[in-house]
């Protein structure tokens, strides 16, 4: 692949992620974003590399001012306790794409499976991110079973939901678009 088609995806992915921020799924108590669903296919069907790459861009442009977190955006925002799961999206982007770039047979079950190990790493960071920040940085302290409550528990069936989701689109989009070529030793086996 060409280092213009690689910028082009990963432009791509890191604008999809920047609105998938404010498509908002209002449900009770914790309302969540599409902002997990893009990280995970940017991984799916980019790969590691070039995956967490464009979530990394997201991350850089958010923290120089540009208001494409959930919140706005800005230095300030490392300060958020919510800033954890955004460096988790970059560290489960490269998870979920090493193991998508890993498989032998691209199946929906196989693709979730990546997609759930990814998520698993996104609310480890993004747990213990929150935890620090509100227990040693902005005095606002957090008790371990608050933080599972409001941070996994209350969350986790929607990112479940569209780990599945994910799981479906990267399965039938892979083919189409001919997304192969991103990583063509590793995708041998038949679609």
């Amino acid at each position: 692949m060409t280092k213009t088609k690689s910028i082009i995806y990963c432009g791509l992915f890191t604008a999809l992620i920047a609105v998938g921020a404010f498509i908002k799924i209002p449900v009770p108590v914790v309302p969540f974003t599409l902002q997990y669903l893009f990280t995970m296919l940017a991984g799916l069907l980019l790969g590691a590399r070039l995956g967490s790459l464009s979530v990394f861009a997201y991350m850089v442009l958010g923290l120089a001012g540009l208001p494409i977190f959930t919140e706005g955006g800005g230095l300030w925002y490392v300060l958020k306790p919510s800033f954890g799961y955004i460096i988790g999206f970059v560290v489960g982007t490269f998870v979920t794409g090493w193991i998508a770039e890993h498989m032998k047979k691209k199946t929906i079950l196989r693709y979730l499976f990546a997609n759930l190990a990814g998520l698993m790493v996104v609310y480890a960071f993004g747990m213990i991110y929150y935890y620090i920040i509100c227990n040693y940085v902005i005095n606002t302290p957090i008790g371990v079973w608050p933080l599972f409550l409001y941070c996994f528990l209350l969350a986790v069936p929607g990112d479940i939901a569209l780990s599945i989701l994910g799981a479906v689109i990267a399965k039938r989009v892979r083919p189409v678009i001919g997304l192969h070529v991103l990583y063509p030793a590793k995708t041998t086996a038949k679609l």
